[in-house]
């Protein structure tokens, strides 16, 4: 059996990340072609880079034998951490990656800066509310013709929040641009 890892990603991990994000919202077959592009376009590489400099645990890479096989890319939102996308690559579908990184996730976040975690989920997404219920999240609202004229379940999970701060969400603006283009320069 693999040894399964988890770990923040890194600025070197972006291409991959980017790459097989791109592929998991192009190949889903529960979102209609206007999301698919507005997400494509949404979590470009800067998006990716901007969550990597608020948190570097904002993108989550799965590994098995340390090898990435998935990855969970997660954004802070009105002090609540969002779930964007959480997928195993094709190329480790066969492992235990999906159920690890859902523990890892939750044990990461909990206890930590957030009140709750939550996502969207279509509702055909069987798979997804299964493993999602399976480790402690609950359905709490059908959020209907919600996004580009699709329905959405609203599915969260409570955390125990320590500390009064919260995080002001992705804009990092001028400031952390600026900072991200001198550690892409000097390689940190």
């Amino acid at each position: 059996m693999a040894e399964m890892t988890i770990r923040a990603a890194e600025p070197k991990d972006i291409d991959l990340i980017h790459a097989e994000l791109e592929d998991v919202i192009a190949t889903s077959p529960f979102y209609n072609d206007r999301f698919k592009a507005y997400e494509t376009a949404r979590l470009n590489k800067t998006y990716l880079q901007n969550l990597l400099a608020i948190d570097p645990w904002h993108i989550m890479i799965m590994c098995a034998d340390g090898v990435p096989g998935g990855a969970m890319v997660s954004g802070p939102e009105f002090g609540a951490v969002f779930r964007y996308w959480s997928w195993v690559f094709p190329s480790h579908r066969q492992t235990k990656l999906g159920m690890f990184g859902m523990r890892a996730f939750d044990e990461h976040w909990n206890e930590n800066r957030f009140h709750k975690a939550f996502t969207f989920v279509r509702p055909e997404n069987e798979v997804a509310r299964m493993l999602l219920k399976r480790y402690g999240y609950r359905e709490t609202a059908l959020l209907e013709q919600h996004i580009f004229g699709q329905d959405y379940l609203l599915i969260e999970k409570f955390y125990t929040k320590v500390g009064d701060d919260y995080d002001n969400g992705v804009n990092i603006g001028r400031l952390g641009r600026l900072r991200n283009s001198i550690k892409g320069l000097v390689g940190a």
